[in-house]
């Protein structure tokens, strides 16, 4: 009977591995959860989460014109972005935090939006009602697809060496828009511009490759690019369909590498005129203006004296035209005339 036992045990463990798997359980999505659905201007409710990632950077605002799963119309715009907070999610991927409670700019119904800035790009809307805020419907969805901004928008990019020197500044603008139409959106043309002061915005138009079908949403990435030598406080405006969509402030650093070029210009050049010049004035120099030459020295007079001079034993001071003295040599100097005798008596 052993034998038959065994046999039963092995039968069913080949029935169980003919069995099929059980399908693996979703990993759950990111969760927000608020400890009131209702409070007035002024106060608080804590917002906590789970499912995030660990490390992530979110932000929480009270958000108009909203609709959880279909995003906030009109973006951060809609927000109320002065009471926001900021929330850093720890190692289990869980967070709290206390949001105070603002009306919003847009009408209800409203929702508090959790976003993530850096670590993750989720976003999650939980319905709030904000005590005393008015009501208004949302705007009616028209048969074709229509765009709006759902999450927060961000600049992306840093500049190098050369925009240093005055290189054309250049970034990415970030932003997650929703199809809230009825019909899909293929290959946006959004038109991007810049403005600084009080200047217009000019516009160019950038394309989007994608589809976004009605009720979902897509990450937009936008290049943007300024002016050689630009810097200073300027404004990144999205446009869609006649409407402006996002703006996004950009503060450009002062291109120092071009006033440090100036500067150092303005040391080297005249520095080699002047060497040039210098130079010049060497070669054109007439040879007259060269320095007389040392005069020679006197020879000792006793020496004169007792003979002329020796071409060969000739002092090397000597100048070369001064003329020999006419001396004599003892032979032949001139004999002394002769006195005639005078004579004594004569008359």
């Amino acid at each position: 009977m052993r034998w038959i036992r065994t046999a039963a045990a092995l039968v069913a463990v080949f029935a169980l591995a003919l069995l099929p798997a059980a399908p693996a359980a979703a990993a759950p999505g990111p969760v927000v959860v608020l400890s009131e659905a209702e409070g007035g201007k002024g106060g608080e409710i804590t917002v906590s989460g789970s499912g995030w990632k660990p490390g992530a950077l979110l932000m929480l605002l009270v958000c108009g014109q909203a609709v959880p799963g279909k995003g906030v119309i009109g973006g951060t715009n809609s927000c109320a972005n002065t009471e926001g907070r900021a929330a850093t999610v720890d190692a289990r991927g869980a967070f709290s935090v206390r949001l105070p409670v603002a009306e919003p700019p847009k009408p209800c119904p409203c929702v508090v939006h959790v976003a993530g800035v850096t670590g993750q790009e989720d976003a999650v809307d939980r319905e709030f009602s904000v005590a005393g805020h008015p009501t208004a419907p949302l705007p009616e969805a028209s048969g074709d697809g229509r765009l709006a901004v759902l999450a927060a928008v961000r600049l992306d990019g840093s500049g190098g060496l050369l925009t240093w020197f005055g290189a054309p500044p250049s970034r990415e603008i970030v932003f997650t828009v929703g199809n809230l139409g009825s019909a899909p959106v293929k290959d946006p043309v959004f038109q991007v511009g810049s403005s600084h002061g009080v200047f217009a915005p000019q516009y160019e138009e950038r394309q989007w490759r994608g589809t976004i079908d009605p009720g979902r949403k897509a990450l937009v990435r936008l290049p943007v690019e300024l002016t050689a030598g630009a810097h200073g406080d300027y404004q990144v405006s999205v446009r869609y369909a006649g409407k402006v969509l996002v703006e996004q402030p950009w503060g450009v650093g002062r291109p120092w590498g071009v006033t440090l070029f100036w500067l150092l210009l303005a040391v080297v050049v005249p520095a080699a005129l002047f060497r040039i010049g210098m130079a010049v004035v060497d070669r054109v120099r007439p040879a007259s203006a060269a320095p007389p030459r040392p005069l020679s020295r006197p020879r000792p007079l006793a020496r004169l004296r007792t003979r002329a001079p020796d071409p060969a034993r000739r002092d090397p001071g000597d100048d070369e035209s001064t003329a020999a003295l006419p001396w004599f040599s003892p032979d032949s100097a001139p004999s002394a005339p002769e006195s005639s005798p005078t004579t004594k008596g004569h008359a």
